[in-house]
């Protein structure tokens, strides 16, 4: 399986500190278990398996996999596997969290319910693509397209601090976050671009930090800088963003799969905001974004814990 060099950056990272647990709620498909397994196989985190047993080994077997040395949690349906999963986290035996064969919002409901607050932390969650994208020289993150649908500002503030603190988690410097509208200038119908200025003003208040914002931003020229200077925009951040922030979930999804299925770009993604990574897998995901997928969690979470640690 061939890798792009900005993945395989990221899977050799998470290598080297490659000390996590990651627990799998109801892999019971193909698809999942293999995702969870090729991970643990190229030595980025160590497995917790959380659902039917006999469903598990069963697809273990028909695909010739073996289980050998993977301990799993027996449960009856994909709702005990979603909560027995995050009970592991909460338990402290596992620092990372993947979906398996259950809806995302099964999942979700289980994050943040389980033990009355579940997995929330005072930040709210969301989902962070980070796209291989043939025709852009660097990863390109793309958030929110799979959690949030009509954020409002104190959630979109969130959703680029989480974007920003991946972005240096991950080693990738400051990140350029352009906060994208329909138009780059700020007019009063268009809501999206009234938020986009109230992000900029934030980060200047220091309200969000660690990153280098500029919005409204049209997408050609948060990506392009040709179509930046002929607008006249003279920043930082416009034509050679690093972040895009689209205005809701809808715009978020369709620009990513636009990227995937028309431009032969590849997804990998997680999403932030709770005690641990979470890493979501799709049936459409290649091996190679799932893996992705995978590195970037345990890099992350290897960030925290080290952040965590300094702090103490």
């Amino acid at each position: 399986m061939a890798v792009s060099a900005h993945y395989q950056r990221l899977i050799e990272l998470a290598k080297k500190d490659s000390g996590h647990e990651c627990v799998v709620a109801h892999p019971c498909d193909a698809v999942s278990l293999e995702a969870a397994l090729h991970a643990r196989t190229e030595g980025l985190f160590d497995v917790l398996l959380v659902g039917p047993k006999e469903r598990i080994e069963e697809v273990a077997a028909t695909e010739g996999w073996s289980l050998d040395g993977i301990e799993i949690i027996d449960t009856p349906h994909s709702h005990a596997s979603a909560e027995q999963a995050v009970m592991a986290v909460l338990d402290g035996r596992a620092n990372l969290l993947m979906k398996g064969s259950l809806h995302t919002d099964e999942l979700m409901h289980a994050v943040l319910c389980t033990r009355g607050k579940g997995l929330r932390t005072e930040r709210r969650l969301s989902h962070v693509f980070l796209m291989d994208v043939p025709s852009y020289a660097e990863l390109l993150f793309i958030t929110d397209a799979a959690i949030n649908i009509h954020p409002d500002l104190c959630t979109k503030a969130d959703i680029v601090q989480n974007a920003i603190d991946l972005h240096l988690g991950l080693g990738l410097g400051t990140p350029r976050v352009a906060i994208l509208s329909a138009v780059e200038q700020v007019m009063a119908k268009i809501p999206s671009t009234l938020e986009a200025a109230a992000l900029c003003k934030m980060a200047d208040r220091g309200q969000i930090k660690g990153g280098l914002l500029d919005g409204p931003l049209a997408l050609d020229n948060a990506i392009s800088l040709q179509a930046a200077q002929i607008k006249g925009i003279n920043s930082v951040v416009a034509g050679r963003a690093q972040v895009l922030v689209t205005p809701d979930l809808e715009a978020g999804n369709m620009l990513a799969k636009n990227l995937s299925f028309l431009s032969g770009a590849k997804a990998a993604g997680v999403v932030l905001g709770a005690r641990v990574p979470i890493i979501l897998t799709s049936r459409a995901d290649s091996g190679e974004t799932r893996l992705a997928s995978s590195a970037v969690a345990a890099v992350y979470a290897a960030h925290v814990a080290k952040s965590l640690t300094t702090a103490l």
